[in-house]
């Protein structure tokens, strides 16, 4: 068991937490909720040891373990295999149980010749999930994952819940993937206006009982500022009366022991998306006849033979394995990438916004986030300061911060700068990959809010199931070395087709 005590964290003037108090009892997994900038890592480094409070304790248990995802990456032997190893415990005679690390290496998606190659050649996301398979083969009494599924594509994370779901110790995790959350963990804390509530189930009832805890707090106050308006008028009207003397003092000190009326304190802002829709003549998008497309003439075909078409209105999600070529897709579809078989033919009167996940290198770093979403605007032809500061305040970049240059800004900011501009692009086919990629669960919701507002068409790239079964009416499936239509939804698909590797 762990506990913390009233744990308190600010930077300078910013305050994340005053008191953050729960505990964690054995065989409890706990998800950590709570808007971005509230301190959810922080709180992990703490726990940890790599940063410091500001007040309060943690109590540990003598010898009691924490394992957690390590962002660094530093690796001593010649294979992948041979390096996640080195956290399986040592059995009798030296023996480690290397099946474990082929098993949890294989369901975090390594091929053969990963698990055999060089680490030190793994991309930036595959050491991600190499630490990972690292961090769960240390099989720690306390197990701390940041995002674990940022890097990970949809099978992964499937694979990841459903081991999660036989995790004997304790667990802390933060995601912003609520579905994930909801199937793994048996209670959600959530950090909300400088303190946590503890509960047992899911996020959404979490929230609700974070509601009904102030809607008590604002009838109270209420309550309170009444009584306190009519003490007060008391006082004024009889203070200089002798006779009432005694009343007044007892009403001036009752008011001084009641102190402060009890505010909500922080406020938590959600990001609020609303796409510009252009209206378009017409309901067929764009045709895709006989596409194929490889990189190199001896590389193999990510695309072979795919035909479809989208209509207004169509929200078409693009879902499989990494590295199948969904991005490769989008990329076709935008123009960015030429086909080698096979045409995208796409209606002249349509008017196409891209966020990908690449376009936010395409963000000038000498250019303020003001700057950015003007010259947008501007392209547009709608320039206006006033309303880049609007888009700017929407995407949480109020007053001067809407003044940072995009040089300083975490990957998780140039993505936010990224969805303002193309708020800020009037289109009617909307290109999306991986945009949840950053935003915590509530800013999640609200990107699903717009999308089922968007009149126009959307393609999505997506591990988030949720998201998932939020948006798609239609699937284009990479899965089994082919791409292919699915005429349904995301359930449709596990129910009737399902993932291949699943299957095996």
């Amino acid at each position: 068991m762990i506990a913390l005590q009233g744990i308190k964290k600010g930077y300078g003037a910013q305050t994340l937490f005053e008191d953050i108090t729960f505990q964690v009892n054995p065989g409890e997994r706990i998800g950590i909720s709570g808007r971005n900038g509230h301190g959810k890592s922080t709180l992990f480094k703490i726990i940890l040891g790599q940063e410091g409070s500001d007040g309060g304790r943690i109590e540990i248990p003598r010898g009691y373990t924490i394992g957690h995802l390590d962002q660094h990456y530093q690796y001593s032997q010649a294979s992948t295999l041979e390096e996640a190893c080195l956290a399986l415990p040592d059995l009798e005679g030296g023996y480690k149980e290397e099946y474990k690390a082929e098993e949890i290496l294989h369901g975090l998606g390594f091929t053969v010749p990963m698990i055999e190659g060089d680490p030190h050649k793994l991309s930036g996301g595959y050491q991600v999930r190499l630490n990972l398979a690292k961090a769960l083969l240390r099989e720690p009494r306390m197990l701390l994952l940041d995002e674990p599924t940022n890097y990970l594509d949809i099978t992964s994370s499937r694979w990841l819940e459903r081991f999660l779901l036989n995790w004997e110790n304790e667990m802390m995790i933060i995601t912003h993937d609520r579905a994930f959350m909801d199937a793994v963990c048996t209670h959600v804390v959530g950090l909300h206006r400088y303190k946590c509530r503890k509960v047992s189930g899911t996020v959404a009832k979490l929230w609700d009982a974070i509601a009904i805890d102030e809607e008590v707090v604002l009838k109270t106050a209420v309550s309170e500022a009444k009584k306190r308006e009519q003490m007060e008028k008391f006082i004024a009207r009889f203070k200089a009366q002798a006779s009432k003397a005694k009343m007044v003092q007892s009403r001036v000190k009752l008011l001084e022991k009641k102190g402060e009326i009890q505010t909500l304190g922080r406020v938590s802002k959600d990001l609020e998306f609303q796409f510009t829709y252009a209206d378009i003549p017409g309901k067929r998008m764009l045709q895709i006849k006989e596409l194929g497309f490889r990189y190199k003439d001896t590389s193999p075909w990510l695309l072979e033979d795919l035909s479809l078409e989208i209509f207004k209105g169509d929200r078409v999600a693009i879902i499989g394995p990494n590295g199948k070529g969904k991005t490769t897709l989008l990329n076709l579809i935008a123009g960015e990438l030429q086909p080698k078989t096979g045409v995208v033919e796409i209606n002249d009167n349509v008017k196409m916004a891209y966020f990908g996940q690449t376009n936010v290198q395409r963000l000038d770093p000498k250019n303020t986030v003001e700057e950015e979403i003007m010259y947008t605007l501007d392209n547009a032809k709608n320039h206006s300061r006033g309303k880049a500061r609007t888009l700017a305040g929407l995407m949480m970049f109020e007053g001067d911060a809407a003044l940072k240059y995009v040089k300083v800004l975490s990957g998780g900011e140039k993505s936010r700068v990224l969805l303002a501009k193309i708020l800020a692009t009037p289109c009617n086919l909307l290109l999306l990959d991986e945009p949840t990629n950053h935003l915590d669960i509530e800013s999640c919701e609200s990107l699903i809010e717009a999308c089922e507002d968007f009149e126009g068409a959307m393609i999505l790239v997506s591990h988030d199931e949720d998201f998932l079964r939020s948006f798609a009416t239609r699937l284009i499936v990479f899965d089994g070395d082919r791409a292919f239509n699915f005429e349904g939804t995301y359930d449709e698909f596990l129910e009737r087709v399902g993932w291949v590797e699943e299957k095996e």
